[in-house]
């Protein structure tokens, strides 16, 4: 069998880099795929990267393009051959009350959050069923599961990406291909640690576990989920917040 080829959008954020480094050290190929406007931190991902040595590259992608999502697809099977990982990690957040939300501030998350998944799964998903082979993990939210305050375009977006993991799951399962998705909830990323420490604090307060998660809390979960003997799994969403919301 050959190295798999791993594909995470997102790739050079908090969640994503931790995605790329776990998937690496677990024997696949890595493409981390992100926007390229800044220049700074691609170098130090790389930097971050280099103990890891080829196993993980960077690729220019705008999930919210659908020719940018077809090129991407078409440079690593011309330099790979095939892609057995699909990881939709690149997301958003335009985060204002429906009251005082704009048109742009709906569109342009949904055009990232949604739009952008479409575009990525659907320019692989052909070789996946091709090969017999496809692990695809869409990195959904706690707050898709239960709403947040302000957050009625990011909610909705992550909602909806379940439903679209639970419908395309049963598309693709006798193809060999799995379609889960991961609900982290709140992580130490730049976008939570930009909360003020009083909020966060009351936010760890209502975790049973007692903290946030890591990055790496959520790149564990992936992990499992790509897994080549993870083949049972799929449809699932994997809930990976510290107890903040228990359902089953």
């Amino acid at each position: 069998m050959s190295q798999r080829v791993a594909i995470v959008t997102g790739g050079i954020g908090g969640l994503g880099s931790a995605i790329c480094r776990k998937l690496a050290q677990s024997g696949r190929t890595v493409i981390a795929a992100d926007l390229d406007a800044r220049a700074e931190r691609i170098a130090a991902f790389r930097e971050e990267m280099a103990d890891l040595g080829e196993r993980v590259a960077f690729e220019p992608l705008n999930v919210a393009d659908e020719q940018s999502c077809s090129d991407l697809v078409a440079r690593v099977l011309a330099s790979h051959g095939h892609i057995d990982v699909l990881v939709n990690a690149a997301g958003i957040t335009r985060d204002t009350t429906l009251r005082k939300m704009t048109t742009a501030q709906w569109t342009d998350l949904m055009r990232v959050n949604l739009d952008g998944v479409f575009f990525m799964t659907r320019a692989v998903i052909d070789g996946m069923c091709d090969q017999g082979f496809g692990r695809i993990v869409n990195i959904s939210s706690v707050n898709g599961q239960t709403g947040q305050f302000g957050q009625t375009n990011y909610s909705a977006s992550k909602a909806g990406l379940h439903g679209f993991t639970m419908a395309l799951s049963r598309e693709v399962a006798r193809k060999g291909v799995t379609v889960n998705s991961v609900s982290p909830g709140y992580c130490r990323t730049a976008m939570v640690m930009a909360i003020p420490e009083n909020i966060r604090n009351q936010i760890v307060n209502q975790i049973p576990v007692g903290r946030i998660g890591e990055p790496e809390d959520i790149a564990r979960a992936v992990e499992f989920l790509t897994a080549d003997d993870a083949g049972f799994l799929t449809g699932v969403n994997l809930p990976v917040n510290g107890g903040l919301f228990i359902s089953f």
